[in-house]
């Protein structure tokens, strides 16, 4: 393990050419403090964990001091925000300090967010609050915790210095970790702009740093962009078996590698509502949980937009047909391992479909009834009465679990083995709002952070029983309804 002036630098997208970016040091803060540090991720750039009881380590991470073979830079890229284009966005509070090559040959972004004001700030003040930081630390590393693909989050850290939002709150500065920043919106920028040069010069360095098995085709750039195609659909089909509202889906916001990244006003569903909204500024709805995955087809017709001067666009246009039977498959396949099947096919979508329903009818909390259905017992004189009487109609649910129990019979394995490899899928615990409320108001009001170290550590096994934990996978109190995220959270 390396200590912080022996990490391994290996700048690549700084030496893209200066249209790419802009290059800036982060703007200092006074009176910084480590708020939590992340071991785990620690490991993915090869830092030895001990540095950060450093007495500068939060200097480095706040943008006090720079790291040894740093070239800080912000990102230019565009958007589609709520549906309208905006011709040039950038990083507009986040520094790329550069990428770290472990030692498995891996390249890392180390990234500050909050960092202070950049050339696309947009008359911005290019800060992060403490209650924003919180929630995304911990919502990256809970994500990560569940499988999903997602961006890493190394550490916060906090600052006395004063930032307004809706009212006065600290700065802080959280540490991203991601293979990539490069978003879709980094290729519409230089397609609004009719430079087609560098959009096959950043197609040309994802796929040789990402794709390389690609990079010699002939075709290149349509695998390219049927592999981004592929992650998305896969990430979208993630999101929505696990009920994870991400809340301000642009186009600048989508990751081209298929990761979960740049979380605001994201929500775990709790109350199974198909409709569910976690963002308060989004009036109409487009982001909607199960708006989800035709918004990522919107966006990827919008990458596909943006990459026409380097494919054609009836191939762009069949690879995009290519979206919801690939998007399909995946939710198929994720919401048949939640019933406990071992071989799910396209019928089983005939058993999630009312099981669904009967839960937005009865108001049943998504997590825990799937948690709770490791509990069906395959006998019929054994059904689970705590099971069953969650539901408003026991009569449609002992109808469906009728269904249920016939396709049972195709499984392998006992009662117990269904509800282990359940248990494996279905996870025990989420980041519910008011957890993370909980942990931010300790944070804001006697600066102790105790409480983010042990989401941090509750969340990095969200499928294990962890009994001294056991309120935390309980619905969140009637206080929660009223905690509000939006697009300043």
């Amino acid at each position: 393990m390396k200590k912080l002036d022996q990490l391994n630098f290996d700048n690549t997208f700084s030496r893209l050419p200066d249209i790419f970016h802009s290059r800036l040091n982060p703007t200092p803060l006074p009176h910084s403090y480590l708020v939590s540090f992340n071991a785990s991720a620690a490991e993915l750039i090869n830092l030895d964990v001990t540095e950060a009881e450093r007495a500068d380590f939060a200097d480095y991470f706040i943008g006090n001091r720079l790291l040894p073979g740093s070239e800080p830079l912000s990102m230019l890229y565009a958007g589609h925000q709520f549906g309208s284009f905006v011709s040039q966005l950038g990083d507009g509070r986040a520094i790329l300090l550069g990428e770290i090559k472990n030692s498995n040959g891996e390249y890392w972004d180390i990234q500050l967010k909050g960092a202070g004001i950049t050339p696309f700030s947009r008359n911005g003040d290019g800060r992060a609050v403490l209650r924003s930081s919180i929630r995304e630390y911990l919502c990256s590393e809970a994500m990560h915790g569940l499988g999903i693909p997602t961006s890493r989050a190394l550490c916060i850290v906090g600052s006395d210095a004063e930032v307004y939002r809706e009212t006065i709150e600290s700065a802080a500065v959280v540490t991203r970790l991601s293979p990539s920043h490069v978003r879709f919106g980094s290729f519409e920028v230089f397609a609004y702009r009719d430079q087609h040069e560098p959009i096959a010069l950043l197609a040309d360095y994802v796929i040789a740093k990402h794709f390389p098995d690609i990079s010699d085709a002939p075709d290149k750039y349509l695998r390219f962009l049927n592999e981004v195609i592929t992650r998305t659909a896969s990430l979208m089909a993630q999101w929505q078996a696990v009920g994870f509202a991400h809340g301000v889906m642009n186009t600048d916001n989508m990751s081209i590698l298929g990761l979960t990244f740049d979380y605001g006003p994201f929500g775990f569903m709790e109350t199974y509502d198909p409709g569910f909204i976690c963002n308060h500024s989004d009036h109409g709805g487009r982001y909607a949980f199960d708006q989800q995955p035709q918004i990522g087809l919107w966006n990827l017709a919008c990458l596909a937009q943006a990459l026409t001067p380097i494919i054609a666009v009836e191939e762009a246009q069949e690879a995009l047909e290519n979206y919801e039977p690939t998007y399909f498959e995946h939710y198929t396949e994720l919401m048949g391992k939640k019933l406990g099947l071992t071989n799910v096919t396209k019928e089983d979508a005939s058993l999630v479909t009312p099981l669904l329903e009967m839960m937005r009818a009865s108001q049943l909390d998504y997590t825990n009834l799937f948690r709770s259905l490791g509990l069906f017992k395959f006998a019929p004189d054994e059904r689970s009465s705590e099971l069953r009487d969650q539901f408003v109609d026991r009569a449609a649910f002992d109808a469906w679990a009728d269904v249920y129990r016939t396709r049972l019979q195709s499984e392998p394995g006992t009662d117990e083995e269904r509800k282990a490899r359940m248990d494996k899928v279905n996870p025990k615990y989420i980041l519910r709002n008011s957890m993370a409320q909980s942990a931010i108001a300790l944070a804001e009001r006697e600066r102790d952070f105790s409480e983010v170290d042990r989401l941090l550590a509750l969340l990095s096994r969200p499928f294990d029983e962890q009994p001294e934990m056991e309120d935390y996978a309980a619905p969140a109190p009637d206080w929660a309804r009223h905690v509000v995220v939006s697009c300043s959270s």
